[in-house]
C-alpha cells in the first residue's frame, strides 16, 4: 500500500477539474513547481550556469547546475530546478533575508523616503556611500553566513553622511549579498556564472540592476514581466498540454525590457566588495559577547 504520492515531472497532465468549477469544462492540471523554481524556469535558465535572483521581501537566487546535484559546501541549499520527462535538471538556492524588506525599512520606520521607488533618486544624488556600508541583517544573515544573531549594522558614517548614503547604501547591500551568494556557488560547483537574471518588486530599479552588473562584472538581464512565478507555472503546463512545443518557443514568448552592462573597474569592485566584507565582520562581531 502507497503511503506517499507518486513522483510526476513539473510538466504533464496529472488530472482534470471537477467540470462544475469551470463551466462544465475539465481543463488539465499539467504543471508542478515551486516558488523559486518556476521563476527560474520563466526566466529561461535552461542551461548550466544560467541564474536569477528575485528581489522581493527577502532575495532568493537559483543557479541552475545541469543534470548534477551539487552539494554545498557553503551553506547552500541542493534542489531540484525541475524534471521534464525523464530529464531531471537541478540547482543551487541561496537566500537573502532582507532585500525589498530593507527598503520598506527606509520608507516605514525611517521615513527617509516616501515610497520605494524614491530609493532610486535619492542614490543616484550621490557619486557613492563615501564608505558608508549598510547589513540589514535584521532578522540574522542568511545565506552563505547563517548568522541568525547578527543584526543589523551601519558601519563608516562621518559628520558628512546624509540620508542619500543611508539609502544608497542600502540598496548596494542588496547586491553585495548577492555577490556573496554568487562566491558560494562558484566555490561549490565550479560553473562559471552565464549571466543574472532579475525579478521581483525590486527589479524596476535601474540604479539597482547597473550596480549589480558592476559589482557582479556580468550581464543583468531583466523580462517586461517582472511576476515571473506565474509565467513559469503557465510555461511547464503549457508544453504537457502542446500549447509550446519546446523550449525554443518559451524563448520566443519570454520578452526582455532591459540589459545592463558592467561599466565598473576590477580594482574598484574589488574594493568596494572588500569593505562589505569587513563590514559583515563587524556585524557579526557585534553578536559575540
Amino acid at each position: 500500500e502507497k503511503m506517499l504520492p507518486e513522483v510526476c515531472s513539473s510538466s504533464e497532465v496529472y488530472g482534470t477539474t471537477a467540470p462544475r468549477l469551470f463551466g462544465g469544462e475539465e481543463i488539465p492540471i499539467a504543471g508542478i513547481a515551486g516558488d523559486q523554481q518556476a521563476a527560474t524556469f520563466a526566466q529561461g535558465c535552461y542551461e548550466k550556469g544560467m541564474t536569477k535572483i528575485t528581489y522581493g521581501t527577502g532575495g532568493f537566487m537559483v543557479m541552475n547546475t545541469g543534470k548534477e546535484a551539487v552539494t554545498s559546501q557553503n551553506g547552500l541549499l541542493t534542489t531540484i530546478a525541475w524534471g521534464i520527462k525523464d530529464n531531471v535538471t537541478y540547482a543551487l538556492e541561496g537566500s537573502i533575508f532582507n532585500a525589498g524588506s530593507s527598503v520598506k525599512w527606509l520608507r516605514d520606520n525611517l521615513g527617509l523616503i516616501d515610497e520605494a521607488m524614491d530609493s532610486e533618486y535619492f542614490a543616484r544624488k550621490i557619486e557613492n556611500t563615501d564608505g558608508v556600508y549598510m547589513v540589514p541583517a535584521f532578522t540574522g544573515l542568511g545565506a552563505p553566513y547563517w548568522n541568525p544573531e547578527a543584526r543589523g549594522t551601519l558601519v563608516g558614517l562621518t559628520r558628512g553622511t546624509n540620508k542619500n548614503h543611508i539609502i544608497r547604501a542600502t540598496l548596494e547591500s542588496l547586491v553585495y549579498q548577492t555577490q556573496d551568494l554568487i562566491t558560494a556557488m562558484l566555490d561549490d560547483s565550479g560553473i562559471e556564472l552565464r549571466e543574472m537574471r532579475v525579478d521581483g518588486g525590486a527589479a524596476v530599479n535601474n540604479f539597482l540592476l547597473q550596480f549589480l552588473a558592476d559589482i557582479t562584472g556580468t550581464r543583468v538581464e531583466r523580462p517586461e514581466d517582472i511576476e515571473t512565478t506565474v509565467a513559469g507555472s503557465a510555461y511547464l503546463a503549457g508544453l504537457a498540454v502542446g500549447y509550446w512545443n519546446n523550449m525554443d518557443d518559451l524563448m520566443k514568448a519570454r520578452k526582455v525590457d532591459r540589459q545592463f552592462k558592467t561599466k565598473m573597474s576590477i580594482e574598484k569592485r574589488d574594493k568596494l566588495y572588500s569593505g562589505w566584507k569587513r563590514a559583515v565582520h563587524a556585524t557579526i562581531a557585534w553578536t559575540q559577547t
